[in-house]
């Protein structure tokens, strides 16, 4: 997925618009693909904890990720106001950045749907889809929806949606990394908060539709 970020960005020479429409097109080919646990295998993953401590950690594990991941595009950021030959590599690394935290949370957001068992319906592509559309709206999956429709979720109005998505995150990361902000740290901070805000906000939604415990 990365590595076809990387030369979407080599290739893209019609400036972040041209560059959103390739990336949109890795990302809705590459969600169905994405390795999803369900929710007995994130409990046998963390012994011993309630769903609402594993959701917890797995917000904290994929903010802890992205973070990596804009860390480094930061610090090449900041190497350019002294070496500007770095600085051509940057829409590269944007999009590799761009499409890496995408897939962490889209993983973050479906793995969330599954502990807390509401997961997406449908074939593997229908979940695939269904999850996409939920991390491109930063909202938990509507119960009532179901798997119809699904095969067509991403047509052309959800790509165009998928791509403005795309471009807003490349260019939030560009406006972040400017000269005064530039380097690891800033870059980090920004994906970690996002990461985070995302994944609290979907297991706030979540967990507000759970059946109360029936009286013992």
């Amino acid at each position: 997925m990365a590595a076809t970020a990387r030369g979407a960005g080599r290739d893209a020479g019609t400036g972040l618009r041209g560059l959103g429409r390739v990336l949109a097109d890795v990302v809705a080919d590459a969600a169905p693909r994405i390795p999803i646990r369900d929710a007995s295998a994130l409990r046998s993953h963390h012994p011993g904890r309630a769903d609402d401590e594993i959701a917890d950690a797995l917000i904290r594990n994929a903010a802890r990720t992205t973070a990596t991941f804009g860390a480094g595009v930061g610090a090449l950021a900041a190497v350019e106001f002294v070496a500007p030959p770095a600085y051509l590599a940057a829409p590269v690394q944007l999009a590799a950045e761009t499409v890496a935290v995408a897939a962490v949370e889209i993983k973050l957001v479906a793995e969330l749907h599954e502990l807390y068992g509401q997961p997406a319906a449908g074939s593997s592509g229908q979940r695939g889809s269904a999850y996409l559309m939920s991390w491109m709206r930063q909202r938990a999956l509507d119960p009532s929806a179901g798997a119809a429709g699904l095969s067509a979720v991403l047509g052309h109005a959800a790509k165009r949606e998928l791509r403005t998505v795309l471009v807003r995150r490349m260019g939030r990361s560009i406006s972040t990394l400017a000269p005064f902000l530039a380097g690891a740290v800033a870059g980090g901070v920004v994906n970690r908060r996002a990461t985070r805000g995302l994944g609290e906000k979907v297991a706030a939604e979540l967990r507000g539709r759970r059946q109360p415990a029936l009286p013992r």
